[in-house]
Order: structure tokens, then sequence, then C-alpha cells
């Protein structure tokens, strides 16, 4: 097996050129005999009756990445550049769950506990007799099914409480390259997705996350990171999972999305030079755009102190409302609701193999790819309601 530090890394976060705008015409004849998803044979989204606009109805037709949520829109969760953060806002008089929530459940915390304690005796007494596997990128499905989804599943389901949208635009079977917006200081939205696809799709397929170089620098972070499915964001290893026909998931922004000022919250930082669109076209891999919302309040970002993250080492030092002034309560995140959508697939099937090496076709696509996600967050926000109990 190749050494994964060693392979060509993906170039993610490098800086484009030129703004968003929809795919160029360098494509060659569809292949009849290919298979499409099943959400591409129905026809232009566009003209569909979910998109038509009823008599006497106003406003923008509908998306075919956003509608269907079940919810009216709301008034447009303000985008400002203002840097304060008034109380309404960031929901400061809602920032804890009332008495009633979930979280103050004695019954439920007690459930939680014991649920644990279950998964975890179970996991060493199966443990002791050997029986579980680890592929070649040391992904232990064991391990993760055991221990880690038991105790990440608390803070999705009670915490975060992730609402979930177009799980059936993923494949049944099969490889797709799975495409979403970055945020919230800490990477905790790989993790939430990760969780998200293995709750909900129908055949509880896993999600295999291609992470920084960092996430493999740092002890006791890289084995965890291996163990549930991780792998470095390089060409190698995308391949060979795309090929292996396992869904996918990479977060194009990088450092730069994760580490944004909250009132750059929800515009999408550039997505490199397109390397996940030269891996998808290489593999004939759908790429399906993922959109989350939620993640950019957790840890609300002041300032960046950027002389002394320099000095440790790190990409950014980030200052938020509650860090580092409460020092380690600092960084519990804050209970934002969470709303993850998965987009219909953007088909790679219909380009030739020479597109994977044309520059105009990649930069082309990866805006596209940037721009489906763009928009359907803000028709996301225009739905939502509460910051902290929407």
């Amino acid at each position: 097996m190749t050494d994964a530090r060693t392979a060509k890394v993906i170039q993610l976060y490098a800086t484009p050129g030129g703004d968003a705008q929809a795919p160029g015409g360098r494509r060659a004849s569809r292949d009849q005999g290919r298979r499409r998803h099943p959400s591409q044979q129905s026809g232009d989204a566009v003209n569909s009756p979910a998109t038509q606009r009823k008599p006497g109805e106003s406003g923008q037709l509908g998306h075919p990445n956003t509608d269907g949520f079940g919810r009216p829109p709301a008034a447009v969760t303000p985008i400002s550049d203002d840097v304060r953060l008034p109380a309404e806002t960031l929901g400061v008089e809602h920032l804890g769950p009332s008495r009633s929530s979930p979280l103050f459940s004695l019954s439920g915390i007690r459930g939680a506990v014991a649920d644990s304690l279950t998964a975890t005796a179970g996991f060493i007494r199966e443990r002791m007799t050997g029986e579980y596997e680890v592929d070649e990128f040391g992904f232990d499905p064991h391990f993760t099914e055991s221990v880690w989804f038991p105790a990440v599943r608390q803070v999705y389901e009670k915490w975060f409480r992730v609402e979930v949208t177009g799980i059936e635009n993923l494949p049944v079977e099969g490889g797709a390259l799975l495409v979403a917006n970055h945020a919230g200081t800490i990477p905790v939205d790989a993790i939430m997705t990760s969780l998200a696809v293995r709750d909900n799709h129908p055949t509880n397929r896993y999600l295999r996350v291609l992470a920084a170089d960092m996430a493999f620098d740092t002890p006791g972070v890289s084995e965890v990171a291996r163990r549930i499915g991780a792998t470095l964001a390089c060409n190698n290893d995308a391949d060979r999972l795309l090929r292996a026909g396992e869904l996918t998931a990479v977060w194009p922004e990088g450092y730069k999305g994760i580490g944004k000022l909250y009132k750059d919250r929800y515009k999408l930082q550039r997505f490199g030079r397109g390397g996940f669109v030269t891996t998808a076209l290489r593999n004939a891999a759908p790429i399906i755009p993922v959109s989350i919302v939620g993640s950019e309040e957790i840890y609300p970002m002041l300032a960046d102190l950027k002389p002394l993250a320099k000095i440790l080492g790190l990409p950014y030092f980030p200052v938020t409302p509650i860090f580092p002034w409460l020092g380690p309560l600092g960084v519990v995140p804050l209970p934002s609701k969470w709303h993850i959508h998965f987009g219909r697939p953007i088909e790679t099937g219909s380009f030739d193999e020479s597109s994977a090496d044309d520059p105009m076709v990649v930069f082309d696509l990866t805006d596209h790819v940037r721009e489906e996600i763009q928009q359907t967050l803000f028709r996301m926000l225009s739905r939502r309601g509460s910051v902290y109990f929407g």
C-alpha cells in the first residue's frame, strides 16, 4: 500500500480564478448505455411540479435542491458585515435549552449513558474474540459502530438536533463524491455528516471522509480519524475509494472555511483548484452538493489572533464569545439547530476522459458546484427559524 503521506495532495485550498458560473460546454456525447441516478431520470428539475409556481403565487421559482423542506419561508437570516453579535442574532437569551428539552431530561441522560456503556461493553467483549476487520485505510467498522457512533449520536440528536433532507439523492450502491460547505472553527461538520449518512441512508452506508494533513499529524486524532473511515485528501486515496464504490466526502474550502469570521458566515470561500472535480471526472463519479446550516453558530468566531496562531503552528486562533474567556468551558459548542441537505447529483459521465486534464472544464464545474451549494444555503436560511430553537 502506498504511504498516504507521500502521495500527491489534492489542491483543495488554493485560490482559483473567476466567480461562480455554470459549467462550460466541452462535453462529449452522452453514453446511452450508462445508467443515470434515479433523481436525474425525472426530467428537468426546473420544469418539475415541485418548481412550478401556482396561479397567484409570488416569489422565486423553487430550487431542485431545496424544495420540499416542509417549512414556509421565514425572514432571511441576516448575513452582515458587522462583527458585533447582537444578543437577538446569537440567540443569547436562548443559549441553553428549556427545561422541557431532552437535554434536561434525567431519564434521557440515563438512557444515553446506559446505551453508551452497553455498546462499549459489547465492543470489548467482541474485540477480545478478534472477530473484526480493518481495511487498507485503517477503517474499523467495529470500533465505529460500537464506540464512536453511539457517543457522537448523543450530540447529533440531543445537542444539535440534526434535520436531514435529500437523503434519497445518495446512490444505493456505487461511488459518489459528496462536496460540502465547511464551517465551525472546529470541523465538527464532517462528523455530523458522516452520522447523518449512516443513520438515514436506506442501506446505512458509511461515508469516507477526505481530511486535511493536520488531522493525521496530530497525535491521538490521527488514530481515531483512521479508525472511523477518514483518510488523507490526496488523489491516490480518493481515486481508490471511488473505484471501490465508496461514498466519499470532501470539504474544499479547507481552513479558510472553518476559520472564517462570524460576519462572513454562510459565505462560501473559494474551492481551490478543483482537485475534487478532477477526481470525480476520472472516476465518472457523480458529485453530490451538500449544504449544511447550523455549523457556523457553534463557535461564533469574532477575531483571529494570527500572531498567536503562528507561534502555536495553527492555521488560526479563534476568539469567540466564550473562548478563551471561559477556559475549557469555552470549547463546548453552542447548541445550534442543524440542517443537512443532500442535493441532486451532478453527473460527470457525460464528459470524455480528457476533461479531467482540461483546466476550463475543471474550473467551470468547480464553480458550478460551489454556486449550487451557495444558493442552496441561502434558500435554506430563508426557511430557517431560530438559530438555537429552529
